[in-house]
């Protein structure tokens, strides 16, 4: 009799289970959550892995390989196999993220042999709003068009940059994110102020359920910040999101962007739990 493994390549015949463990927590889960409801869960179609610990004979604990790698509702046991698991593979990733005390008992199994990381930020507040933001809405901003990629791109090219310290042009010039950020545009995930082809404010919706979607890409016109423009902003993104994607609005933050969290309090956000992301 062969001996059962820990840790296994699911597919969509675990649907069922890998959908009872994403609802335990639908706001923390959304990015996963989000990749199986559009593309199910057999890798050919998702175009990662999703990896479930097993214990007792029953899926008990959910890990998303692919470009991130994200741990759902995964204990110290489950984190240590699926580093093994990870190890066994090599890293194929560009950043570990999710719930904090998964990604830092994760990261703790695979650091002497991934380690060092290019950066490390161990508390980022999960911030959500379930109900009409706090502050006005800032009336000039709106879904982008499809006309407005070439004004877009070059503002999330500079949040991406600013924000993860890399840029996202890479040997293929860009191409592969300008098609997700016209991926985004097109399925009215991207809002902006735009004004004389100037992008004012900016920020996308990265994932969404019919529950929960996250904000990502929250950006300023570096001249024109410190003037409160990120309120109306984020109002506006938090009433577009609410009445065209999902009603429950989240998003996380480095826990040092002192402006950005007062801001998104100020809109009405609350503090719900906290990631952890590891950058490579």
């Amino acid at each position: 009799m062969l001996r059962s493994v820990p840790v296994r390549v699911l597919d969509d015949r675990d649907r069922s289970a890998v959908q009872e463990i994403l609802d335990r927590d639908p706001v923390a889960n959304v990015f996963v959550a989000a990749r199986i409801a559009a593309c199910g869960v057999d890798p050919w179609r998702l175009g990662a892995e999703i990896w479930g610990f097993v214990r007792d004979g029953q899926v008990a604990a959910l890990c998303y390989s692919g470009a991130n790698l994200v741990p759902v509702g995964a204990d110290l046991e489950a984190c240590q196999a699926f580093a093994e698991k990870a190890r066994r593979q090599g890293r194929r990733c560009s950043s570990i993220v999710g719930p904090a005390d998964q990604v830092a008992a994760l990261w703790s199994f695979l650091e002497p042999d991934w380690g060092p990381a290019r950066d490390v930020r161990p508390n980022q507040p999960l911030m959500a709003i379930s109900g009409p933001p706090r502050v006005p809405p800032d009336p000039l901003v709106r879904r982008v068009r499809p006309d407005e990629i070439d004004v877009l791109f070059p503002a999330c090219v500079a949040m991406f940059t600013e924000e993860v310290g890399v840029s996202p042009i890479g040997t293929d010039g860009g191409a592969l994110y300008r098609a997700r950020v016209a991926e985004l545009v097109s399925q009215g995930r991207a809002f902006a102020r735009i004004e004389n082809g100037r992008v004012i404010f900016k920020a996308e919706v990265g994932a969404a359920t019919s529950e929960v979607c996250q904000v990502q890409g929250v950006w300023v016109d570096p001249e024109l910040r410190g003037r409160g423009l990120s309120n109306g902003g984020m109002a506006a993104v938090v009433v577009l999101a609410r009445r065209h994607i999902a009603p429950v609005v989240s998003l996380y933050v480095n826990d040092y962007n002192l402006p950005a969290r007062a801001a998104y309090k100020k809109v009405g956000f609350a503090e719900i739990g906290t990631f952890m992301s590891v950058l490579f």
